[in-house]
């Protein structure tokens, strides 16, 4: 295997395209065909679902037991619940994020007839008005309404501008990419892990490196709603590994730099012969890492193993101080996890049995039992 260089100048400038394209869950059409277009740009053949997820195929030197790597392209937003007798938006959220960090938001809300701009505001939102009761008001989405940049003063007026419940709402990302390294910016989740992948890729590819076994570049629709890739994958993959975003927090140990490797999340551990695989290729090409567990997180890896799939699954992670809310990471972060993805695409197969679905005893794993070498 061979450590790669990663472009990042080519991965910061991929982020920033997509964190442009709005693509809450259930609005995704736009950056579907964005990352087609990519795709074709670096001659990766690709296929579609009938809803837009995306499978690309690197092809290796044999098909099986082939391997996957996913991302999601879908974000978290709102949609509209009510439209209001004051001319504003009662808003339900899409994903679960807080309506904290909502307040505030600059956001376009996505009508039949075109989008318009607007903001998303506490019921009390001037201290003038109210004094101190808008910092004792509760927090909520109930609590909140979006204010539209149009002449609306009541229910009427908005119909008439052609608003409707059911309204998709894209949060704006202000992104902000920073020389030292810091990018800021909503919807890093999981936007910074599509560059990754695609980062990865190209490296990949412009190095020249035969793969073993075919990797399939997955992009799910659906991710925060719980979807994900549940309908992306086909019978042949027996190992996928999630990109996505770890949490750097008190109590936890995912950091900001390095790659954070997820142990379990709350659907319960990943596989374990898998996640040593990409433990064993940190140390060996002394890739900085931490080993973490989630306790309030769920992934792409979920949905495929509740959708039937028998497959081992892992989760590799780019820091994200305040996921959910207004994110930061940093480029060192997301150029070691696309190290370490182009070094996995080109490892042999984690389990040559893996081969087969269905099978006997031979060729089985074995976790270690013995007890450990004493240290002086």
């Amino acid at each position: 295997m061979q450590r790669v260089a990663i472009d990042m100048d080519y991965v910061t400038a991929l982020l920033a395209k997509l964190l442009a394209i709005p693509s809450p869950s259930g609005y995704t059409d736009e950056i579907v065909h964005f990352c087609g277009g990519e795709l074709k740009r670096l001659g990766i053949p690709f296929e579609l679902t009938r809803r837009g997820a995306i499978r690309a195929d690197l092809k290796g030197r044999q098909s099986s037991p082939d391997r996957a790597v996913v991302t999601h392209v879908d974000t978290l937003g709102a949609m509209v619940k009510a439209l209001k007798a004051n001319g504003r938006l009662e808003l339900v959220p899409i994903g679960t994020w807080s309506a904290r960090f909502a307040e505030g938001a600059r956001c376009t809300v996505l009508t039949d007839r075109g989008s318009y701009r607007g903001t998303i505001l506490p019921l009390k939102a001037s201290g003038h008005t109210y004094n101190e009761e808008i910092d004792s008001q509760p927090v909520g989405w109930s609590h909140v309404e979006l204010r539209v940049d149009a002449v609306c003063a009541c229910e009427a007026d908005l119909i008439r501008h052609g608003f409707n419940i059911g309204d998709f709402v894209a949060i704006d990302p202000q992104p902000e990419f920073q020389d030292g390294g810091f990018i800021n910016s909503r919807h890093l989740d999981d936007k910074a892990g599509v560059a990754v992948m695609f980062g990865a890729a190209k490296a990949v590819l412009d190095a020249g490196l035969a793969l073993p076994v075919d990797c399939h570049l997955l992009l799910t629709i659906s991710e925060e709603v719980g979807s994900g890739a549940s309908s992306v994958l086909h019978g042949d993959v027996a190992e996928m590994v999630t990109i996505d975003n770890a949490t750097p927090a008190p109590g936890q140990n995912s950091r900001e730099s390095g790659v954070t490797v997820s142990m379990a999340d709350s659907t319960g551990p990943f596989d374990y012969h898998l996640t040593h695989h990409l433990l064993a290729i940190c140390q060996e090409y002394e890739i900085k890492h931490q080993r973490d567990v989630f306790r309030y997180y769920r992934c792409d890896s979920a949905a495929a193993i509740e959708a039937g799939n028998d497959i081992r699954t892992a989760l590799i992670c780019f820091g994200v101080d305040a996921s959910h809310g207004y994110e930061r990471t940093h480029s060192n972060s997301l150029r070691s996890l696309a190290e370490l993805v182009a070094l996995y695409m080109q490892s042999e197969p984690v389990v040559p049995r893996d081969r087969i679905g269905l099978g006997p005893l031979k060729g089985f794993t074995r976790q270690p039992l013995a007890p450990a070498d004493g240290v002086e």
